[in-house]
């Protein structure tokens, strides 16, 4: 009888181990894909995105601050605005190309800031790029992203913004600002709304930090409840195996390597609240900022809720403002984002500003709303996230193959045959809010 070779065993336990693994994943992405092909609304998608996505990460995306007030009005704001309709309209074509900060977009949207996006997708990041750049538009990169910001401009064909907060202190965003220059990216947006971090309750609960803390430095006891917590997680892992599978092979815990410390080292994902908590943007930093990202590049200040703070991002130095109240995540009882956008605008007065909005876009009649109040543009977070974790590039590109589809039509019924049209005929687009509660609306999904 031959010998057994003992040192092969290892070898082929693991090879299997990875054949079966390539195999869950593969049939999970099939069956996934087909799932996504039928989906027919962005709510579709972010419902296939919660049955694949373990909740103590799905939840980071969900939910908003404290009593979940202000998120769910940035939604029911669109859900109560009337249009108008014309009947005897036909248009062979339509013209769905803006142009902000001087640069054209094939359709009136942008992927707005989404941090750790790449815990629901492997390389997340540099595949929303993709997306976008297919689509004809612009992906705007948290510095809370897992993946090299290198790695998602050379993804995109249209080019990328950058949006940047202060994690590890000036020192720290200079490095982010110059690596994001090399790179190419097109535009540096400013975050505002973030002096701390917002209590989203249902998330703390599930006390994520706890669970990605490591077991280094830590007496037995300590390792020992860990580990146990740790495996608290499994009844929700377990059935989301192909995620699972995605993650480690990822690299596990996202590490925020767009924020380099001076030894080199990337921010950890446990040291998120801190770092937040001490990185609280005021006006002067945005003069320095705007010195270190170069007078003739696009500086966009974002989470904006009044006019005065427009006309102040404008004077200094600020090429364009997003109104927005962070979907909702920071603080609660602000009003929605639609209700700013329709107050607060038109008090900026004069100015050379290109405006645009997030916050409760979920389908393209919501674009065509947004933009009837002057908009040049608008951002998609939670739909970016819903195609996305429903799976990745072909979830993300049906999310946007949805958005493109809902405006052609709504544009169509209304009577706009441009995105410009929809700009200068505002007003006349719109018709009264006779809409009074909220008996009459769907139920409030995401």
């Amino acid at each position: 009888m031959d010998r057994v070779n003992h040192s092969l065993i290892p070898s082929r336990i693991f090879g299997s181990l990875e054949l079966c693994e390539s195999l869950v994943v593969i049939w999970d992405m099939n069956r996934q894909n087909r799932k996504i092909a039928d989906a027919l609304t962005t709510e579709d998608l972010w419902k296939l995105m919660l049955r694949r996505v373990p909740p103590i990460v799905s939840e980071y995306f969900r939910g908003g601050a404290d009593a979940e007030t202000t998120m769910r009005a940035n939604v029911r704001a669109f859900q109560q605005s009337l249009t108008t309709a014309h009947g005897a309209l036909k248009f062979p074509t339509l013209d769905m190309n803006t142009t902000v900060l001087g640069q054209r977009l094939d359709v009136p949207w942008f992927i707005a800031p989404v941090g750790s996006l790449r815990s629901l997708y492997p390389k997340a990041d540099a595949v929303a790029s993709r997306v976008a750049g297919e689509f004809g538009t612009v992906m705007a990169l948290s510095t809370l992203s897992g993946t090299p910001l290198e790695d998602v401009s050379a993804a995109s064909e249209r080019g990328c913004w950058f949006q940047l907060y202060l994690c590890g202190g000036r020192d720290t965003a200079l490095r982010g600002i110059d690596r994001a220059k090399r790179a190419g990216f097109k535009g540096l947006i400013l975050t505002m709304d973030t002096g701390v971090s917002g209590m989203r309750a249902m998330h703390a609960r599930m006390k994520p930090m706890e669970t990605a803390a490591p077991f280094s430095g830590l007496g037995l006891g300590q390792m020992i409840k860990l580990a146990l917590r740790k495996l608290s997680l499994a009844p929700q892992m377990l059935p989301r195996l192909p995620w699972l599978i995605d993650h480690f092979r990822d690299g596990g815990l996202i590490k925020f390597v767009n924020v380099i410390d001076d030894n080199g080292n990337p921010m950890p994902y446990t040291d998120i609240g801190s770092q937040l908590a001490a990185s609280a943007v005021t006006w002067d930093d945005l003069k320095w900022i705007k010195n270190a990202w170069g007078d003739d590049n696009p500086l966009i200040v974002k989470g904006v809720h009044c006019a005065h703070d427009a006309r102040k991002a404008e004077e200094l130095g600020a090429t364009g403002v997003i109104w927005s109240n962070h979907g909702g995540r920071q603080q609660d009882r602000v009003p929605p984002a639609l209700h700013i956008v329709a107050k607060e605008m038109p008090l900026v007065g004069e100015t050379n500003l290109d405006f645009m909005m997030d916050g409760g876009i979920r389908n393209g009649t919501d674009i065509l709303i947004a933009l009837s109040y002057g908009l040049k543009a608008v951002g998609v977070g939670r739909v970016t996230a819903g195609g996305v974790g429903a799976g990745g590039y072909a979830g993300l590109t049906r999310a946007f193959e949805i958005l493109r589809s809902d405006l052609d039509r709504a544009m169509r019924l209304v009577g706009v045959e441009s995105i410009a049209e929809i700009r200068s005929r505002g007003a006349e687009l719109r018709r009264e809010n006779l809409l009074v509660g909220y008996s009459h609306l769907p139920p409030f999904e995401y």
